[in-house]
């Protein structure tokens, strides 16, 4: 659920015209932050196109009500197209961007080989993940580099290990952090309240999950963490679907978790899923900066997550959740097992910590003039102050 946004007024001397590359635009954290920025940047008077690699299969009428084009290049999903850099090229040359900004590997080497073939003042390339998984992933990003204005990644982390790993030379890759908006995850008693309601909640202690169903989130390791637990009465909500369904629900029967573990497959009120839940739960193997561990901080949950990627730059250990190695069920169990053992007051000052540090670093709207900043140091003709 996508709350309205106010128009802020920004000083112009010109509207920019920024036009975002991404791999795909379903839901999911990256094209979330996608959407998200596709739609400041026009709140604030710019010119914003999106072109999508794959048909899009979210975002489209939230797109067309900010009035921002929404172009695919026709790609199906794992079958590469060496003709989709000149389509992209064409539609560059087409509507004339000062920037254009791609978002995850396989948009981030498009734009970057398009680049030849319809010059642009500003190319920035966006990573949102710790690692690209294969190898040769990382060599095309080191190979390709010179095309690209500048490279970021969503965590601080990523930006070491890319360095490290010669995926991006030294200085050539910055840490730039997702955004959300913040407002929409607001927890109250009443929201709380009509959320448990509705999911037949009572008074059993309930944790939430969020993601696509696929080997990255690691959730084995999330249900066996979960069956290790000791006898009380509690609830795992797992939001998300993916190509490991079927395997999760096979695996939680033979755990013997019976109706403990509630399957909810794509839901659109994820808002109202985190007022109702009493804590956030991730199991990662890799993370980048998860758009969801800030949404949850934002809806007040004290959290429990993976020490991988950038998730120890949103949860501070003891301070607004705990983290736990990853791949270590009884270490994630533990770490579950502490946070359900503190007092409920000690629960809820760990979530407004959390809201606090989501209100000072991860407000989209700040974020996205950090990202106009950056446009302007690079060379854009950025209108702002």
């Amino acid at each position: 659920m996508i709350a309205t946004v106010t128009r802020p007024t920004e000083p112009e001397v010109r509207p920019l015209r920024i036009m975002l590359v991404t791999t795909s635009l379903m839901v999911g954290g990256a094209e979330t932050q996608v959407y998200l920025l596709a739609r400041g940047f026009a709140a604030l008077g710019h010119a914003v196109h999106v072109v999508t690699m794959t048909p899009p299969t979210a975002y489209e009428p939230e797109l067309a009500a900010a009035g921002v084009p929404l172009t695919s290049l026709g790609y199906a999903r794992g079958a590469p197209d060496p003709r989709g850099v000149l389509r992209l090229a064409r539609a560059v040359r087409a509507w004339r961007p000062d920037v254009v900004h791609s978002h995850m590997v396989h948009a981030n080497l498009l734009a970057r080989l398009a680049r030849p073939f319809a010059r642009v003042p500003v190319l920035v390339s966006t990573a949102h993940n710790l690692t690209e998984g294969a190898r040769w992933r990382e060599v095309a990003y080191r190979l390709t580099d010179p095309l690209a204005t500048l490279s970021t990644n969503v965590c601080h982390a990523g930006v070491e290990r890319y360095r490290r790993v010669g995926a991006a030379p030294a200085g050539r890759m910055v840490a730039m952090p997702n955004g959300i908006e913040v407002s929409a995850f607001a927890r109250t008693e009443e929201r709380r309240r009509r959320a448990r309601e509705a999911l037949g909640l009572g008074a059993e202690h309930a944790w939430l999950a969020v993601g696509r169903l696929e080997p990255q989130k690691d959730l084995p390791n999330m249900l066996r963490a979960f069956a290790a637990l000791p006898e009380r009465e509690r609830t795992l909500l797992l939001v998300g679907e993916g190509p490991l369904q079927g395997a999760l629900v096979a695996q939680a029967r033979e755990l013997g978790l019976g109706e403990r573990v509630r399957f909810l497959g794509r839901r659109l009120d994820v808002p109202d899923l985190m007022a109702a839940a009493d804590g956030y739960l991730m199991s990662s193997a890799w993370e980048g900066l998860p758009l969801v561990l800030i949404e949850a901080a934002a809806a007040s949950l004290p959290i429990v997550a993976t020490d991988v990627g950038g998730n120890a730059e949103i949860v501070e250990d003891g301070r607004n959740g705990f983290l736990a190695p990853a791949g270590d069920p009884a270490a994630l169990a533990a770490a579950m097992v502490r946070l359900e053992a503190l007092p409920a007051a000690e629960r809820r000052a760990m979530g407004a910590a959390g809201l606090r540090k989501v209100e000072a670093e991860y407000e989209i709207g700040a974020v996205t003039r950090r990202w106009l900043e950056l446009y302007r140091r690079l060379g854009a003709d950025v209108a702002t102050a």
